[in-house]
């Protein structure tokens, strides 16, 4: 079932298995936040096992492009376009946020971004791979990010 985020009420939904479920969720709202300010689109999200095909792409394009397999289990994903852009999410129950925008026009950008959870330690398989930036976020505390650029065709 689809959960549409509240950026105003943080809301934990469908996130309580994770260690770092608030941050995730000031994360999560966070993301939701931009996209409404951004694009007036609104964010909503499902769980993983019942949007594989989300959960597949982000997947194969982080084993393709730099043969990054996430350790973590996948909470939720959310997929659709704004702004010319394809946007997948998959929120990982570790507290780690996947994003893969992907420019829907030949040439446009495409990119891969990861957000830590404020509390959560840089995943193994991310570690020796990005530096990660931080930023301030009254949603989310601290977020660390990194990101690459796609090269492949998807």
């Amino acid at each position: 079932m689809s959960y549409t985020v509240d950026f105003e009420n943080v809301s934990t939904t469908g996130l309580e298995s994770s260690p770092v479920a608030e941050r995730l969720a000031g994360l999560r709202a966070n993301e939701a936040r931009y996209f409404k300010n951004k694009y007036d689109h609104v964010f909503t999200v499902t769980p993983a096992k019942e949007a594989p095909e989300a959960l597949d792409r982000v997947t194969r394009i982080l084993a393709e492009e730099r043969d990054i397999v996430i350790a973590a289990p996948a909470l939720e994903v959310s997929s659709f376009e704004a702004g010319g852009f394809r946007m997948d999410y998959v929120f990982y129950r570790s507290g780690l946020a996947v994003n893969v925008m992907y420019g829907i026009e030949p040439g446009a950008k495409r990119a891969v971004g990861f957000r830590l959870s404020e509390g959560m330690e840089v995943p193994e398989e991310l570690a020796t791979k990005f530096k990660f930036a931080r930023q301030k976020s009254k949603l989310a505390g601290e977020i660390r990010g990194s990101f690459f650029v796609i090269k492949g065709e998807y």
